[in-house]
């Protein structure tokens, strides 16, 4: 992607907007640009790139769901982009540039703080955001758009919108991750569905009990509403019986902490669905995965089946996708070129989110409704 000059439509107008951090706002990228057309993001200004990447701008948004148009210009050769936002959540993947074209996303956008409490109330007004979350796109005043590739975006539109939204909450194999090429199932599952936003507050090393110690349920549900769905996985970490603060035994506690977040979930309105956690990468000597997760799955099982919810057997489908590509090649679908079990590389994180949307299908649920039907499962398995 080529940086260009940055050219602000309406002049100070557009200033004075995106400083107040209202919408819709435009903004055009022109071949007349210069270096100062187009400076760092700058807070004063609420817009501008942002280091680290060949492309990547910001605009100050309030928190939200937003429609993101994007505007490409012609190619005389076929020209690639792949468009992320927030930290490194797909929207749009391979898309293939020869005339202009235009395409539009849905991206959630939101900041740590909660609501003031009231008089004599406990809790906090903050998630509590680990270090390495200081500072994360995930969590800051803005809309973050990343374009991968050598095709030349024209203009870039954001205007907010109400739309109903899928919220994700779990641990480190659904988060948004940060550093390519690791990824999770959660952050490749955007451009399945349309006219819907995904709300990723999944975060690496969570369990049902610390997402609740941390305020990160108290801030999904401070924005739930009547009509959302929120996608409920945890068990790698609650299995612990070394973090014994977070620990959840699988036919106790954890059962109890799985009908919690239905519960609430519920009393909003929204609809919940669970997910067993995808397996580990243990082949035995037959080229068969050994089960590393113990009853937590069945756990799962069992609560969808007494409190009526959708499941998605993750879990299940994990180990036939692992066992389908053999000891060898499923290493191809893992994080730090296979050493790593259970994180996934951007190929395995695809394949999950496709084995996710399977699940949808096969629970035949109101979500899939949602769901674009020209994406194949094919293609995201490559």
């Amino acid at each position: 992607m080529h940086m260009r000059g940055l050219t602000a439509l309406f002049g100070c107008c557009l200033l004075c907007a995106v400083a107040f951090a209202q919408t819709p706002l435009h903004f055009e990228f022109g071949a007349g640009g210069n270096a100062a057309a187009h400076p760092a993001y700058d807070s004063s200004l609420g817009f501008g790139f942002e280091p680290g990447a060949p492309w990547k701008f910001s605009a100050r948004v309030p928190e939200g769901n937003f429609r993101v148009t994007l505007k490409f210009g012609p190619s005389r050769k076929a020209a690639h982009a792949e468009v992320l936002a927030e930290q490194r959540r797909l929207m749009l993947r391979n898309l293939v540039v020869t005339r202009a074209v235009e395409r539009s996303l849905v991206v959630n956008v939101r900041t740590a703080g909660l609501a003031a409490l009231p008089a004599n109330a406990t809790g906090g007004t903050k998630v509590a955001l680990k270090p390495r979350e200081i500072g994360s796109p995930t969590w800051d005043d803005k809309l973050t758009l990343e374009i991968v590739g050598d095709a030349t975006l024209q203009s870039l539109s954001i205007e907010s919108v109400d739309l109903p939204t899928l919220y994700l909450a779990g641990d480190s194999t659904v988060t948004d991750q940060g550093v390519a090429p690791n990824a999770s199932w959660g952050q490749m599952l955007p451009p399945w569905f349309a006219d819907i936003a995904v709300a990723n507050h999944a975060e690496s090393g969570e369990t049902l009990k610390s997402f609740v110690t941390e305020l990160r349920l108290d801030k999904m549900l401070s924005t739930l509403k009547a009509g959302d769905w929120v996608m409920i996985q945890f068990g790698h970490n609650d299995q612990k019986v070394q973090w014994p603060q977070t620990y959840a035994d699988a036919a106790t506690t954890y059962r109890s902490w799985l009908r919690t977040y239905i519960a609430e979930v519920r009393r909003r309105g929204a609809t919940p669905i669970l997910v067993t956690s995808p397996e580990r990468r243990n082949f035995d000597a037959s080229g068969h995965i050994v089960p590393s997760l113990g009853e937590y799955p069945d756990a799962v099982r069992a609560v969808a089946r007494e409190e009526r919810v959708s499941l998605i057997d993750l879990n299940a489908s994990s180990v036939r996708y692992y066992e389908s590509l053999g000891p060898e090649r499923a290493q191809g679908a893992f994080a730090d070129e296979g050493r790593d079990k259970t994180h996934h590389n951007e190929t395995g994180a695809a394949a999950l989110a496709a084995l996710v949307v399977e699940g949808l299908r096969a629970a035949d649920h109101s979500l899939t409704a949602g769901l674009e039907n020209h994406l194949s499962d094919t293609a995201y398995r490559k």
